[in-house]
């Protein structure tokens, strides 16, 4: 069995853009090498392997149908261009983690990889978990495309999963009595703080709207000014304004993904399309920033005589941990681990109204995350490890 040290160093390669980030999205080469990599570790160790009905890869130390079991793990796929960490640093740590318990679990003791968390290819994130705990239907997931028009049906079924077959899982979940995710920090809290793990306390509410601007494509060099139905206007006015009322209200907002036709240089558009992605710590100011950034949009939609469409694509609510299990974890660990929230979605989420769910984070001494800049130390990866592997002792062997 390969040391935390030796896994990281072969997963390092796989998906590695020449640009010095990560391009693992779901169902492409990329992915199928990081799912190889997972089917190995697990086949090395002995575990009993197995790929569910929505592409989540499971290893399990023990018989899951015994129930009651202990599972935790995290995801493989990455945004465009992301870092290192997000995803990969919670499955190597989880491998790392039963190695040191292969003889004690009283519990069944599983890893899981949940596909296509980051929703960089089709556009929600998540997928894997929402469809297992029944957040996302078949209908809806073979609706999804990615920007070549490419379905996520087809693209599973070019991968040899069955599309047809996906769906809500809830006999497999009804055997995990708990869920446990570890995962680098995405902000500097724990920097601040100078602890090297944390345990979160609570996921902000957060989704993703689609601003679609419809204008009239023309002539760049010949339309006057005063003739022109140019979206790009009324899209960039919007942009601000998500930051100014974002900054007003605590939030965060943030247009990452814009799409522009005819997408030419000496043409004006007939259509941006722009995502929102918004979060809070509470639902009330979440309605509030969205309603103010959408008011937004439509006033400068006016001004610039364009037409507005607003779609929201998803939504998370609140996600407060379970209690019980969130204090056992600070019982385990020693009663003095800093408790933060976070702003960034994770499957622990998701599972969290089907299963009792709690996360650990590892220091990340910039808190860059989705960049190559993202980082986390040595030894503070190998903390990460002791504490997850005395939280599976605590919950799966005694």
């Amino acid at each position: 069995m390969k040391t935390f040290v030796e896994m990281w160093r072969d997963l390092a390669p796989l998906g590695r853009h020449p640009r010095g980030g990560y391009r693992r999205h779901a169902w492409t080469g990329a992915d199928a090498d990081c799912r190889a990599w997972f089917r190995d570790q697990a086949l090395a160790r002995g575990l009993r392997y197995e790929v569910d009905r929505n592409g989540n890869q499971w290893a399990w130390l023990g018989d899951p149908a015994d129930g009651d079991a202990v599972a935790t793990g995290s995801h493989l796929d990455s945004v465009p261009d992301g870092g290192a960490f997000d995803g990969p640093l919670g499955v190597v740590s989880a491998f790392a983690a039963v190695d040191g318990l292969r003889a004690r679990p009283v519990r069944p003791l599983g890893i899981v990889n949940f596909t296509d968390e980051e929703g960089a290819r089709f556009g929600l994130a998540c997928v894997g978990s929402r469809l297992s705990a029944g957040r996302l239907t078949r209908k809806a997931a073979h609706a999804l495309t990615d920007a070549d028009g490419v379905t996520l049906a087809r693209a599973m079924e070019a991968a040899g999963q069955d599309p047809d077959a996906i769906g809500p899982d809830p006999e497999r979940l009804s055997r995990i009595g708990a869920f446990v995710e570890l995962h680098v920090e995405q902000g500097r809290a724990l920097a601040l703080t100078g602890d090297a793990v944390g345990i979160a306390s609570a996921i902000w509410p957060h989704g993703r709207w689609r601003f679609d601007f419809a204008g009239e494509a023309n002539h760049a060099g010949t339309t006057r000014l005063a003739d022109r139905r140019d979206p790009m206007l009324g899209y960039a006015a919007t942009v601000l304004a998500a930051r100014s009322r974002a900054e007003l209200a605590g939030a965060v907002a943030t247009f990452g993904k814009v799409a522009v036709e005819p997408n030419g240089v000496n043409a004006i558009p007939s259509l941006v399309r722009g995502w929102l992605d918004a979060r809070a710590a509470d639902q009330d100011t979440l309605d509030a920033l969205v309603a103010a950034v959408r008011e937004a949009a439509e006033e400068s939609a006016r001004r610039e005589g364009v037409d507005l469409a607003v779609v929201r694509e998803s939504f998370t609510p609140v996600v407060e941990f379970a209690h019980t299990l969130r204090d056992e974890l600070n019982r385990i660990l020693g009663g003095a681990v800093p408790v933060l929230g976070t702003g960034a979605g994770h499957d622990a989420g998701i599972l969290s109204g089907s299963v009792p769910t709690a996360m650990l984070f590892v220091r990340n001494p910039t808190g860059v995350s989705h960049s190559p800049a993202e980082s986390a130390t040595e030894d503070d990866c190998l903390a990460g490890v002791a504490a997850l592997t005395d939280v599976l002792e605590g919950l799966a062997c005694r």
